[in-house]
């Protein structure tokens, strides 16, 4: 049974107005994968799909990634072949439109996983990948609003302030793309994000850390969303595939391990989305929002929510 999942981020979308939006972005992008898993391939469908929500604005990874704080983007992204656990990443890339196929390229024409900041655009103008620059209006607003407060304030060292941010900004914690599928022979996992608003520059989250926002392997495949650093201290795409090896299927591997970032971390933290070696699907957040589509053998139109 062929499966396929995506999510747009997990948090709190403190305008109403933009859930159907966001609910058509991810639908959207569930289909582009969909069409390339019908074909037979899930390495393909992950990125087409991972593709069209980083291509979507109102997503916080590709067009639209949030700034950093003295005002750039640093994008992060990672693919992972379940058969082979053939993985690519990048860290801090900046320049590029879509940094899921950069990372693609990382794990098809090097011997390395990760590249990061400069080396990443570097390698990617080699592949023929173009200068982009995929800030958006939208994006510079609000980091000058959110800049403001913090100088008003006085709160500007690193983050020791940022739980005060985030409750005047719940938005600024939906974050990060991704998406699994299984074709029948594989899972693979994809995940790209913008990061979140004001991080310190050079700052990696788990999204390109292999086992932390990323992870596939015989059983099953993991994408996660919300805050990095929970992920990567928990090595939670990992853990959650380890729940499915122990004999969960995705969705009950998926709510151990939100349990699990819940248990240490607290609430509105995480979100998570898999696809297992039989075609389950599974997807749990512990946060007020976290978009997601997916689709199936069996289904004739995706089913998506928040």
């Amino acid at each position: 049974m062929v499966a396929i999942i995506v999510h747009g981020g997990a948090g709190t979308i403190k305008k109403e107005d933009r859930i159907p939006r966001v609910i058509e972005g991810v639908r959207d992008a569930v289909l582009a994968g969909w069409r390339e898993l019908k074909r037979g391939s899930a390495l393909d469908a992950v990125e087409e799909a991972v593709k069209a929500l980083e291509d979507n604005p109102i997503f916080n990874a590709g067009t639209g990634s949030v700034l950093t704080l003295d005002g750039k983007v640093e994008m992060d992204a990672a693919i992972m072949r379940g058969k082979t656990l053939e993985a690519g990443a990048v860290a801090g890339i900046w320049g590029v439109r879509n940094p899921i196929s950069v990372a693609r390229k990382v794990m098809e024409k090097t011997d390395h996983v990760i590249l990061s900041g400069e080396g990443a655009v570097k390698f990617a103008r080699l592949m023929g990948f173009e200068e982009y620059d995929p800030r958006t209006d939208e994006r510079l607003k609000q980091w000058e609003e959110l800049k403001k407060k913090l100088l008003e304030t006085g709160e500007v060292k690193h983050w020791k302030k940022l739980g005060e941010l985030i409750k005047g900004y719940p938005e600024v914690l939906r974050s990060t793309v991704g998406a699994v599928a299984f074709d029948g022979d594989e899972v693979v996992a994809g995940t790209s994000t913008g990061g979140i608003f004001l991080k310190m520059f050079g700052r990696v989250g788990d999204t390109p850390i292999i086992g932390g926002g990323t992870y596939a392997n015989e059983v099953a495949g993991a994408s996660c969303t919300g805050l990095g650093e929970v992920a990567i201290k928990l090595a939670l795409a990992k853990s959650a595939t380890d729940f499915v090896r122990l004999g969960m299927n995705a969705q009950a591997a998926s709510d151990a391990a939100i349990s699990l970032a819940t248990k240490y971390f607290g609430a509105d933290t995480m979100g998570i989305i898999m696809v297992d070696s039989r075609g389950n699907i599974g997807f749990t957040k512990n946060t007020k929002h976290m978009s997601y589509a997916f689709i199936k053998d069996g289904m004739n139109e995706p089913q998506a929510g928040v």
